[in-house]
Parts: structure tokens; C-alpha cells; sequence
């Protein structure tokens, strides 16, 4: 079947312009340029004048709660929410129920996602003090990389081993996408607020305080001197202060912002408490700020969600007792978008922050740009009225967003996921399933 759309502001690499994209099976077959002329036969024609059109996004950060924890979230009702978002591809984090730090865990996700999955998929594997004799026995053309705890998180997968560390920097010829947060600093710092506070589970304006900039600075650096002593390629998760940016060279060192961390500052606490408690901790107004113009002017190379799902009961209490982490999968696109209208982005640098150079990094196979050739991952977005975000609008299995209330000025339209039509502006076909993302480290 070929699908015709047609007179869209078509964002192609680092231009946009209007023209038409032909759409045939699973693959973009034909891009033209300027307004649609009649001559293109195809079995449907869709007028996407005054829409923008964009590459699925790839979200290289994600909790999708699967296996283990499906009461928060699971593969499926987090798929359906990416394609309302206009995500069209997701990597997973392994800090799952088992964790995914043996091959058979691995292979169990993949065959669940492949019932289950509405979008594609794939999924990081994670290291461990005592696994990394593994890694040779992975199939890279299968995973973007090797997720690396280096701060106690959601998850027992703390790798603390100075040994181990130097294996895995050593050893490891994939991506190696590393937390970072400093464990000792962490505990100390919480010990500190409890004995001052009095409280063994403090406000949660004291989150940034516990989970402080000098633990993240602490391991972040102690990540990018080990990459550099054994010429690995690592990429920070999750960048939350300023000092963090420096150690960033875009080349071998490659860094992440989140969408939560590039929205909310600790000022957000007070009216938003632990629903945006997130590790490593939202920081001040500056780091926020310094995050935003490090996203604009190419110093942080990539922007992902870190999608965390959990039931509101579980972000009940303060620095201890809530669970850390927030759904952002289905609205990450439109807040990014909001970027552009305020000028702090241009629409193209976004889609090289959310598409192309995820795409790049990870060495996603003909994946995150419009181009011949490419799998059809599309997303139709459209400037629209104001409107306000409710709850009944969050596709995600917890039910919430913090974004509730917020107003947007985009809306997606469509979703294409491998040619196919996934998201209509209204509903989301539930009975697609996506593809197995491929990958080819070395090549791209």
C-alpha cells in the first residue's frame, strides 16, 4: 500500500521546506519538493498543509515497568502512550523484575515486546560488578548499548567495584550509558538532613540537597576518566548541573537532558512536591537554564525522558519514602515544541536532538530522519490553540502526568510507525505492533 502526504513543512535533516513524502509498505519511497503537483499515484492521499512533518522520535531513555512491575506500567499501555507522542522507537533500561543482566532476561524482554509493543523496541543491557565477561557474548546488532549504574537508584544494580568499572570501561565496545550520582555522598548527605530535620524521611524540598550537584559532578567525572583511559564511548544520562556540561566533548563523551529536567527547577517543589522527584534530583534555576542553552547551542547532544512511571501512592512522603521517577513518554514532543515558540530552539535542532542524533549515536539502522530509503517513522504535529492538559488525557497505565494543567500550543496529528498509521489525532491502533530496532555500531 502506498500512502501519499502531501504540502507538509517537511523537516529533512538540517532544513525544512514544503513538499510530499510517499509512503510505500514499510519505507519512505519518495520525498518532493514543494506543493503537491497530481501525478503521484498512491492508494491514499493525506493533506497535511499547515502541519509540520517530523521523524518518529526515539526515545533513548525509558521505564517501561516490564516484566516485574506491571502494576505501575507495562510494554503495552506505555507503547500506546509513545505513539499519542509521536515516539516511534523507545530503548528500555534494565532495571527491571528480574533485571535484564543475563542474555536470557534479555531475550525474555524482546519476546514480550514483540506481542506487545504498539512502537519499536529495544533494550539495554545492564552491567553489574560481576558480568561483564558477558558483554562479548551480546549481539550488538540487537541493543544500542550497556546501561551503567554508577549511583544507587530505582533498582539494585549499583556498580561500586573499582575493578569492576575498569573491566567494563575496559571491555565494553558498545555505548556505555552511565548514571551517574555518587553513592557515599548520597547516604551522607541524607544522614546529615535526618539529623538536622529531625525526620527520617524529609521534605521533599530537600531532594536536590541530598541528591546534590557534587555527587553528580563526583561520578560523572570519575565515568568520563575511565572512558578516556580506555577510549570508551560513553554517554551521560540525564545531565543535571552546569559543571556537569564542561566534561562533555560531543564526541567520545556524549550527554543526555531530560525533558523533566529541562522544565522544572526546585522551585517547582513547593507546588509540585515528590510528583517531580526524579534521581538524579531537579536542580536550581541555573542548572536549569545552563541545561536549556547546552541543548541549543550543541554542547548536550540528546534529549530523552527518562520515562518512570508509578502509582501516585507510591509518591506518597518525602526524600525517602517516595518513589523517584515520572511519567513524560506521551508529551515530550509538544514540550519540546514549546521550545521552539519561546526561540530557545529552531524546530530542525530539535529533531536532531530527539531523532537524528539518538539515531547517530546508537547507530539505529535507517531510523530518525526523513530520507529515501528509511523506514517510514513519521509524526504529523500541528501549531494549534492554546489548550490545557487534563488527567483523562494521560494514555500511561499510572494515570497522572505532572504536567496536568500545563498549556500546550501543539498537538500530534498523526503517527506513523514502519509506514503504518498508529495515532489519528484521536486513537491509537492497539492492534499494530512494532519492529525490532536494528542496529550497526561501527558503521553509521
Amino acid at each position: 500500500m502506498k500512502t501519499l502526504i502531501t504540502n507538509a513543512i517537511i523537516v529533512c535533516g538540517s532544513r525544512s521546506f514544503v513538499g510530499s513524502v510517499v509512503i510505500d509498505g514499510k519505507f519512505i519511497s519518495k520525498i518532493t519538493e514543494g506543493e503537491y503537483q497530481e501525478g503521484i499515484k498512491a492508494d491514499r492521499i493525506i493533506d497535511a498543509t499547515g502541519c509540520w512533518l517530523l521523524p518518529g522520535v526515539i526515545d533513548s531513555h525509558v521505564h517501561l515497568r516490564e516484566p516485574g512491575l506491571t502494576r505501575k506500567a507495562d510494554i503495552h499501555s506505555e507503547s500506546i502512550a509513545a505513539a499519542a507522542g509521536g515516539v516511534t522507537s523507545y530503548f528500555d533500561m534494565p532495571n527491571t523484575s528480574p533485571p535484564t543482566v543475563t542474555t536470557d532476561a534479555l531475550e525474555t524482554k524482546f519476546r514480550i515486546a514483540s506481542g506487545k509493543s504498539i512502537v519499536n523496541y529495544s533494550f539495554f543491557f545492564g552491567a553489574t560488578n560481576d558480568n561483564a565477561d558477558i558483554f562479548p557474548e551480546l549481539n550488538a546488532q540487537r541493543i544500542p548499548g550497556v546501561k551503567l549504574f554508577m549511583g544507587s537508584s530505582t533498582g539494585n544494580m549499583l556498580v561500586d567495584n573499582k575493578d569492576a568499572l575498569n573491566k567494563i570501561f575496559s571491555t565494553c565496545k558498545l555505548p556505555i550509558v552511565a548514571h551517574c550520582e555518587d553513592t557515599a555522598s548520597v547516604a551522607h548527605n541524607m544522614r546529615q538532613i535526618v539529623e538536622k530535620e529531625g525526620s527520617d524521611d524529609p521534605e521533599i524540598k530537600f531532594h536536590p540537597f541530598i541528591r546534590s550537584r557534587e555527587a553528580c559532578l563526583s561520578s560523572s567525572s570519575l565515568a568520563v576518566g575511565m572512558a578516556r583511559r580506555y577510549d570508551a564511548k560513553l554517554h551521560i544520562a540525564h545531565v543535571t548541573t552546569k559543571e556537569e556540561i564542561a566534561l562533555i566533548d560531543g564526541d567520545r563523551i556524549t550527554g543526555e537532558a531530560t525533558v523533566g529536567h529541562l522544565l522544572f527547577s526546585e522551585e517547582d517543589y513547593g507546588r509540585l512536591g515528590s510528583r517531580i522527584k526524579v534521581n538524579p534530583s531537579i536542580k536550581t534555576i541555573a542548572d536549569r537554564d545552563a541545561l536549556r542553552k547546552a541543548i541549543a547551542d550543541g554542547r548536550l547532544q540528546t534529549v530523552a525522558t527518562d520515562h518512570a512511571p508509578h502509582e501516585l501512592k507510591d509518591k506518597e512522603g518525602g526524600c525517602r519514602k517516595a518513589a523517584s521517577g515520572m511519567p513524560m513518554l506521551q508529551f515530550s514532543l509538544i514540550s519540546m515544541l514549546g521550545f521552539v515558540d519561546s526561540g530557545l530552539l529552531t524546530i530542525e535542532r530539535l529533531v536532531e536532538l530527539m531523532c537524528s542524533t539518538p539515531a547517530r549515536l546508537f547507530s539505529v539502522y535507517k531510523r530518525g530522519c526523513i530520507r529515501e530509503g528509511y523506514y517510514a517513522d513519521l509524526v504529523v504535529v500541528r501549531h494549534c490553540g492554546p489548550w490545557t492538559l487534563r488527567a483523562s488525557d494521560v494514555l500511561s497505565k499510572c494515570g497522572w502526568s505532572p504536567l496536568e494543567g500545563k498549556t500546550f500550543s501543539w498537538r500530534v496529528e498523526r503517527t506513523f510507525c514502519n509506514g503504518e498509521e498508529i495515532y489519528d489525532g484521536m486513537s491509537v491502533d492497539t492492534s499494530h505492533r512494532g519492529m525490532e530496532i536494528e542496529f550497526r555500531h561501527g558503521e553509521i
